[in-house]
């Protein structure tokens, strides 16, 4: 049976503390678990404590732990920009927990999955990247799937008509929201670089394996999607044989049914030890 112990480390002065989940026989690549946050290293639902038992028992040596801010670590909260060192230490002191390990996969989940994708190009270490529903958010992108997501599933809602039908649709406010809505969606960004690039730029340079798993039901998962369908770049870069993408049709963003969970775990799992 794989084994489970603490943690405890440094980052500025700061004490991390993590899990480690050691197999009975380990295979050399390893995972590191990022979190998104504000989230701290179980994950809602207990979603990363039962992925890292699923990889154990599969022989994948498993990291999960809190960065400053969060859960038992010490230190201000942060946000994924400002997690870079973090994860050079928490990756640091996995190596040196388990001396077998030759290269890691950073797994992550939403803003989790992008500060991993900022991490990687950079750290020789990193083999592989996974990455649930990234985060690409910018307000015109969101307005955009409001609008292709949102309002259409409205208008083929029965109780909608049925509402407009008896009079009890409050028109003013839904066409103040719509008009807003509209216009943030053909307001370009304010960022000088959007979130969206700098992540195609991130995972351009990358060189290592990519594996993207997105919610059906999930309006962020959407947002990426809808860089495919708007950008030949991100076209490119996703059908690229290095890149696997699986969507899970009726998910949430955190997967909080167990069927969907178990689905996650086994993807991972076989995507891990295929290659």
């Amino acid at each position: 049976m794989p084994s489970q112990r603490v943690l405890h480390f440094t980052c500025h002065d700061c004490w991390l503390f993590g899990i480690l989940h050691v197999p009975d026989e380990p295979l050399t690549r390893g995972v590191l678990i990022v979190t998104g946050g504000p989230q701290y290293r179980i994950g809602s639902h207990r979603q990363f404590v039962l992925l890292a038992r699923h990889l154990a028992e599969h022989s994948v040596p498993v990291m999960r732990f809190d960065y400053r801010g969060m859960g038992d670590s010490e230190g201000e909260m942060r946000d994924f920009e400002s997690i870079q060192d973090d994860l050079e230490a928490a990756i640091c002191e996995f190596f040196s927990a388990m001396p077998s390990l030759k290269e890691l996969v950073l797994w992550g989940l939403c803003d989790g999955a992008t500060a991993a994708a900022f991490h990687a190009p950079a750290d020789p270490r990193v083999a592989g990247l996974v990455m649930l529903n990234p985060w690409v958010r910018t307000t015109q992108g969101e307005a955009r799937t409001t609008l292709r997501h949102y309002y259409l599933q409205r208008m083929r809602d029965r109780e909608f008509w049925r509402k407009l039908a008896h009079g009890r649709f409050g028109w003013r406010r839904a066409l103040t929201s719509f008009g807003q809505v509209a216009l943030a969606a053909r307001q370009p960004s304010a960022q000088v670089q959007p979130l969206p690039e700098r992540l195609y730029q991130s995972l351009q340079r990358f060189r290592g394996q990519v594996l993207i798993i997105l919610s059906g039901a999930d309006l962020g998962a959407r947002e990426f999607m809808a860089l495919a369908r708007q950008h030949a770049h991100w076209r490119g870069l996703l059908a690229s044989p290095r890149v696997r993408q699986a969507v899970i049709p009726h998910a949430n963003h955190t997967f909080a049914r167990k069927a969907w969970r178990d689905e996650v775990a086994e993807i991972c799992t076989r995507w891990i030890q295929a290659w």
